[in-house]
């Protein structure tokens, strides 16, 4: 806990903005990817995008892009896919470019601007370089024969083969022009316009849930050089050796890498890269027969389509074993001693929160019907999630918990506690919500300042549209408000202790005083006393990551037990 407290308010901020944006790597990405999607790759990007530049507008430490995307890409290494260097290399990339150009032109709309289109670009470059690393620059040779092909039948009179990439380049870019224009209207949106209250049911106070790979494997630095150097020799020996060599001794090595990285074939067991085999084959083999007329300019094209898909199988699987012994826990302590000694702890961080981050991520079809307001909540709740940070940095240990369910006399009992306290010379803040009653049927609750006894109208079973409701109750805008100055640090120094009933589903979900309630949480150094309901009690506790509360239940209502674990706490 010590090490965590050390991190630093630019590391503390990039945790939360890399596991916001590796969440929505983790979900909308897989979600993409198995709809099967196109261009799911420039979607990411482009959320990547809005993400850094519209939370740029609230948080504003120079660094911050290329540490969120460093944090991003190595949670995205964990991810259980064989396949990780590749969105590793462009989510840190694209990061760096956006840093960049902020750094350079410093921050405004133009930076902002320069700094989409950067990142969008990179994804064509990065697909391009990734087909040259894979195939070899037997595939640059493939793209000028298939476009003097082309230009053949079509009669067309153009000498320049890269015409066509670089209106890609182009498209490419104007997407990300159009990705940061949404970034910076969510992001100066954000910074103007916080949140209305919005309403919500006791059923949309989601169950975290984090699912964990039990996949165990022995990781060996050995095994790290071996591969690197078996990947090494292989592509050099089919850049300067006949086809016989390096196809004996290419297929030894996938079958040692098949033995120990399994997992490493998945690419190659997909019909997506059999298919992608057999079409580039055939395709080298027909252009070359079409431009020398000749069968053994076929014969040529199919032997360059197989070495092209022989090096693209080694370098597939050579790189994915790689990336699993990278995988080691070991490679952590590099980063101890060094410029991103911090770097270990933002990454357990951010771990630590992505569960949470994931499970109140809006539903995907909100995400395609209304983009703006989602963005608007993602971006707006940053502060939020760097306070849940925060809490599990600084977990407070002297919180009691009263613990039951509705319509047990839990405010009754904190009445109780609150007049014992009072006698025994205890100064108490805070409020209690007492019930209230109409023909012995409930009706709503009234809000009482303990140390005023005054009394406000909280909330009843009937109201109308354009109050804030929390199942069948309607609430008073006016009596939240002083509800939430009640509990406000400053309005606390005279006193010893803290009383709020109650925290509940609205609160979980940033609403009600839930503001107030993250400050104490952060700064309020006295006891507390929280009334919580039976059923939600132990989110409540992870919420806050609260250490080791006092739970005392109301069913037993022992009053002086409670006060004497009071007294205990304010001793130390």
């Amino acid at each position: 806990m010590t090490i965590k407290k050390q991190l630093s308010n630019k590391w503390l901020k990039a945790s939360v903005l890399g596991c916001l944006w590796a969440s929505s790597e983790i979900v909308l990405g897989s979600f993409l990817h198995n709809l099967r999607i196109p261009f799911t790759g420039n979607i990411l990007t482009g959320i990547g995008i809005i993400l850094l530049i519209s939370v740029a507008h609230i948080w504003k430490e120079k660094g911050l892009f290329w540490r969120s995307g460093l944090v991003c890409a190595l949670m995205k290494s964990l991810s259980p896919s064989a396949v990780i260097f590749g969105p590793m290399i462009a989510i840190l990339s694209e990061a760096l470019l956006m840093e960049f150009s902020v750094r350079i032109f410093r921050r405004n709309i133009f930076s902002f601007l320069l700094a989409g289109m950067l990142a969008m670009s990179w994804n064509l470059f990065h697909l391009l370089a990734n087909y040259v690393i894979i195939y070899g620059a037997n595939i640059i040779d493939l793209y000028v024969n298939l476009t003097k092909f082309a230009q053949k039948q079509l009669n067309i009179v153009n000498d320049n083969y890269w015409l066509p990439v670089l209106l890609l380049f182009s498209l490419y870019m104007v997407l990300g022009l159009i990705a940061a224009i949404f970034g910076i209207y969510i992001g100066r949106k954000s910074s103007k316009q916080p949140l209305e209250t919005s309403s919500l049911t006791t059923a949309q106070v989601l169950e975290i849930k984090s699912k964990k790979d039990n996949f165990i494997f022995h990781f060996s630095i050995i095994w790290l050089l071996c591969n690197v150097i078996f990947l090494i020799a292989e592509l050099s020996l089919m850049s300067f050796c006949d086809w016989e060599y390096w196809t004996i001794s290419g297929v030894l090595i996938l079958i040692i890498w098949s033995f120990r990285y399994k997992r490493s074939l998945r690419s190659l067991a997909k019909p997506k890269f059999w298919i992608f085999f057999v079409l580039l084959t055939m395709i080298s083999a027909f252009v070359l027969f079409k431009l020398t007329n000749s069968d053994s300019g076929f014969i040529k094209g199919l032997l360059i389509g197989l070495e092209m898909n022989f090096r693209a199988a080694i370098t597939i699987v050579g790189f994915s074993a790689i990336g699993t012994e990278l995988r080691n826990p070991r490679f952590r302590n590099i980063f101890v001693n060094s410029y991103i000694r911090q770097l270990p702890v933002a990454l357990e961080i951010a771990f630590d929160t992505l569960p949470l981050v994931i499970s109140n991520l809006p539903r995907l079809q909100d995400v395609f019907k209304r983009p703006i307001k989602i963005f608007h909540e993602l971006v707006s709740q940053a502060d939020f999630w760097l306070e849940k940070v925060e809490f599990k940095i600084n977990s407070k240990d002297n919180v009691i918990i009263l613990r039951g369910t509705e319509k047990t006399g839990k405010s009754t009992l904190l009445k109780n506690i609150v007049e014992n306290l009072k006698q025994k010379n205890i100064k108490v803040g805070g409020f209690i919500a007492p019930s209230v009653f109409e023909n012995n049927i409930l009706i709503g609750y009234d809000l009482v300042d303990v140390r005023s006894n005054k009394k406000v109208v909280l909330s009843r079973t009937h109201g109308n549209k354009e109050m804030p409701n929390v199942g069948n109750y309607y609430f008073n805008k006016d009596c939240i408000e002083f509800g939430k100055q009640l509990v406000e640090i400053d309005n606390l120094k005279d006193v010893d202790i803290v009383v709020i009933d109650e925290v509940g589903p609205w609160e979980i979900k940033n609403q009600g005083w839930a503001k107030s309630l993250n400050q104490l949480v952060r700064s309020y150094k006295k006891p507390m006393i929280w009334v919580v309901r039976e059923s939600i009690v132990n989110k409540v506790i992870e919420n806050w990551s609260l250490k080791n509360p006092l739970i005392a239940d109301i069913k037993e209502n022992n009053i002086d037990m409670i006060c004497t674990n009071i007294l205990s706490l304010l001793k130390k």
